[in-house]
């Protein structure tokens, strides 16, 4: 009997924090499209120290999931979306991987195999995103975090994505961590794609505070790593404090001139003056070079290269 299903193995790695309501539709369904198919692939469920019933509903759904073969990895204490999913992705061994950062589904199960179907077109990492209306403080973030980014793609809210073993390979070599996957996917050099869907139902989940958290958290530092805004605030408020102090000093020199200031304060203001203005330059100096280590760090890489083809035999 000839196959028609896929050939390629596919790891589809799922994030679970507290999620006993919806992991198990969650897994039967996206078993059910892996099934149906791709001929051999996994499922790793990533327990982000869940405090609810979310393994106990797993491990008694996976029993009755035919054809599949599921992990489930236990993080030490909650570390958030973007450390569990690194540990996840670590664990996959597919020629593709799924990325599933919620289990709250408002697609079709075809938008599941339409980006795999787009990655087949030479692209490494698609996305599908929600045509859906985004939250005031996601458009927001996102919006600052493009305009001050020097990543190749725009990011935006996802719902899901795909990413070849090439991908996750390059990622891994141009970072020893990843604090912002979807930063540094945008930035690795390689073909990305968004696909867009029409959600078929709103979604209306209420968050814990640990999960908002987290998120504010991963926003703050994501700002701060990958876009130039902490850099272009921190000059801007050197180059401030220096007019400040400049100012200060010819103000000093004035008074000195126009009336009889008490003995000594003249030189103290003086000194005061020159001192910070020096201060303040010498911050400046500081600011440019961290922003040169955290160029190093997290793009190690001197240069990226999009694919090499072989022309001659």
């Amino acid at each position: 009997m000839i196959s028609n299903k896929e050939k390629n193995f596919i790891s589809a790695v799922i994030y679970v924090h507290n999620n006993e309501k919806y992991i198990a539709d969650f897994l039967i369904n996206l078993n059910n499209v892996l099934n149906d198919n791709f001929d051999h692939y996994e499922i790793i469920c990533v327990d982000d120290k869940s405090t609810d019933e979310s393994v106990k509903e797993i491990k008694k759904v996976s029993k009755k999931l035919d054809g599949a073969v599921v992990n489930i990895v236990y993080m030490s204490y909650y570390q958030g979306l973007e450390m569990s999913m690194n540990a996840g992705i670590d664990l996959a061994i597919g020629d593709f991987v799924y990325e599933f950062d919620n289990i709250y589904i408002d697609y079709s199960n075809d938008v599941i195999i339409d980006v795999y179907k787009k990655t087949l077109e030479g692209y490494d990492i698609v996305s599908a995103e929600s045509n859906s209306k985004k939250r005031l403080s996601s458009k927001l973030f996102y919006k600052l975090f493009n305009k001050n980014s020097d990543s190749m793609y725009n990011i935006n809210t996802e719902t899901f994505r795909i990413l070849s073993r090439r991908a996750i390979n390059r990622v891994k070599s141009i970072n020893a961590t990843i604090p912002y996957r979807k930063a540094v996917y945008a930035n690795c050099g390689l073909k990305v794609n968004t696909m867009k869907y029409n959600a078929i139902k709103d979604l209306n989940v209420k968050l814990s505070k640990e999960v908002i958290d987290s998120r504010k958290d991963l926003a703050v530092d994501s700002i701060i790593l990958f876009t130039n805004v902490a850099y272009k605030l921190a000059i801007a408020l050197a180059i401030i404090m220096m007019i400040v102090a400049i100012g200060t000093g010819i103000y000093t020199v004035y008074v000195f001139f126009s009336s009889q200031p008490v003995a000594g304060w003249t030189t103290t203001m003086l000194f005061l003056s020159f001192a910070f203005s020096g201060m303040f330059a010498i911050l400046t100096i500081i600011i440019k070079y961290c922003s040169i280590i955290i160029d190093l760090i997290f793009k190690k890489q001197k240069y990226l290269i999009e694919n090499v083809e072989k022309v001659t035999k």
